[in-house]
């Protein structure tokens, strides 16, 4: 792959403007496939969970999953849609290996849900996307390619098919183009994603897991010199798997495009590849154009009419959603925007507010999920959720602290063995003798051997220099192991000093 000739981001904004627009895909978690009985679970053995209707065999008749339209329908209603009360499936006709009946059966001047909105917020400032069309279709097979460095067709020996994800429920959320995010156009593409993604996950429809490919995004970008009446040619880039590549794929498509233009070409209308790696993008094909689908009603199938009163019990069920949430917990717990942010930005919302259901309180659960915690998982190179402890195991932990059980120092080694799969907290305490030592015979046997073995610092403190006092509640402290109170340490030494 030759390099992209670029221009530097900030130059790219003083000649252009960009447009987004972003066509997110999630696979729904149901049990079977949109049109058989096939089962949806991931990582089976390649072509083993496949039937004559997933694989287009001929007299294979397709039916509709009820749970799918249902999700369908949840995910417009959450997105402020409009809900069709008449609508059918198409064919989409191209040729794929991946696409074993020849045609994808999908939605196309009859979607679902039409007409909806999402929010976003990027560094105070608010962005309305504005929802084109949610509509239902099924998923492709996996081509696998053999033999190169990639993973990409070129230069792989063969390729091989997998149809296992092939005939998977699959719900295409299309945004209308979103002009004016300017210099914000990738983080309002990656804060969109973000966002749709918690919206999915509250509603327990899909699980989308972008590394599994259960939610993907589709990339559109064009843009247009400033003042400028007419948008350029768009680019798509494919299948962007992480909300990080979103925001990269984005900015890497600008300053490619505005280096072809600044050179008098013209951007191409096609596809192109993300590669992580680099953070750039490829060419890969030109872009269809809906006519070249030649979509036709499927006769196969029934056309849907949700009833009214079944999309209205599905509204009436819907959770609160993660914006109406923040909202509620920015005040129970007294956060900013900015610490609500922090939290986002950690991944660490839904983690603190099981451990504040849990029983601790908003500020201490808090205080360990972005302190300690937060320190262990980048240390160890995962995400805060991938942390081999429970919000139930930090609210028991931050109770053990309130109850002087332990203090703050034996509670990071109580986490040692919590993380090293050593039991709960409590269990831990037990096992390794981490509680705190009360007023023992061994206290205070540290405590008379601090004074003697510190005849200076102890001239210090009895001629009124008091602060002097923490030299020796630290030299208890180390040997105690950090098991001695602070507290208690040193209204001993100011009992006997002062």
């Amino acid at each position: 792959m030759s390099a992209d000739k670029l221009v530097d981001y900030d130059e790219v904004l003083t000649r252009y403007e960009p447009l987004i627009g972003l066509e997110t895909h999630v696979e729904l978690g149901t049990a079977s496939k949109m049109f058989c009985g096939c089962s949806t679970v991931f990582g089976a053995e390649p072509n083993t969970q496949t039937c004559p209707v997933c694989l287009g065999l001929p007299g294979a008749l397709p039916v509709a999953n009820e749970a799918a339209i249902e999700a369908t329908i949840r995910i417009g209603l959450a997105l402020g849609c409009r809900i069709a009360t008449w609508c059918r499936f198409a064919r989409k006709n191209y040729f794929y290996p991946d696409i074993p009946k020849g045609f994808q059966t999908s939605q196309y001047d009859e979607p679902l849900c039409t007409a909806g909105h999402l929010d976003v917020e990027v560094d105070g400032e608010t962005y309305r996307v504005e929802i084109e069309r949610v509509h239902l279709e099924e998923d492709t097979g996996k081509n696998l390619h053999v033999g190169g460095a990639t993973g990409r067709i070129h230069g792989a020996d063969h390729s091989l098919v997998d149809y296992n994800r092939a005939g998977i429920p699959l719900v295409e959320i299309v945004t209308r183009p979103i002009p004016g995010a300017g210099a914000k156009a990738p983080e309002v593409a990656r804060a969109y994603v973000t966002e749709l993604r918690e919206i999915v996950k509250t509603l327990g429809v899909s699980d989308v897991k972008m590394e599994q490919g259960s939610l993907r995004c589709d990339v559109n970008l064009s843009l247009a010199p400033v003042g400028g009446l007419e948008w350029g040619t768009r680019t798509e880039t494919k299948n962007v798997n992480s909300l990080r590549s979103v925001e990269r794929s984005v900015r890497y498509e600008m300053r490619r495009q505005a280096a072809v233009l600044d050179d008098g070409l013209r951007i191409v209308q096609e596809t192109r590849h993300f590669h992580e790696d680099t953070g750039s993008t490829s060419s890969g094909r030109s872009k269809e154009e809906a006519t070249d689908y030649r979509y036709f009603p499927e006769p196969d199938l029934v056309p849907l009419a949700p009833d009214e009163e079944w999309v209205a019990k599905l509204a009436a069920t819907l959770p609160e959603l993660p914006a109406a949430r923040r909202v509620r917990l920015s005040e129970e717990w007294g956060l900013s925007a900015t610490e609500m942010a922090w939290l986002l930005n950690a991944g660490a919302l839904d983690l603190v507010g099981d451990t504040v259901a849990a029983g601790a309180p908003p500020a201490d659960a808090r205080k360990w999920w972005l302190g300690e915690l937060a320190r262990r998982a980048n240390d160890a190179g995962v995400e805060l959720p991938e942390l081999a402890v429970t919000p139930g195991q930090v609210a028991e932990l931050v109770g053990l602290v309130a109850a002087g059980t332990i203090n703050d120092q034996l509670a990071r080694q109580v986490l040692d063995g919590v993380l090293a799969g050593e039991g709960d907290p409590a269990a831990v305490v037990e096992s390794r003798g981490l509680a705190v030592m009360g007023e023992s015979d061994e206290l205070v046997a540290a405590v008379d051997a601090a004074i003697a073995g510190a005849p200076d610092v102890v001239a210090k403190v009895q001629g009124g220099k008091v602060q002097a006092l923490g030299a020796l509640v630290g030299a208890v402290m180390k040997t105690t192991r950090g098991k001695a109170d602070a507290a208690t340490v040193k209204r001993m030494l100011e009992e006997r000093l002062l």
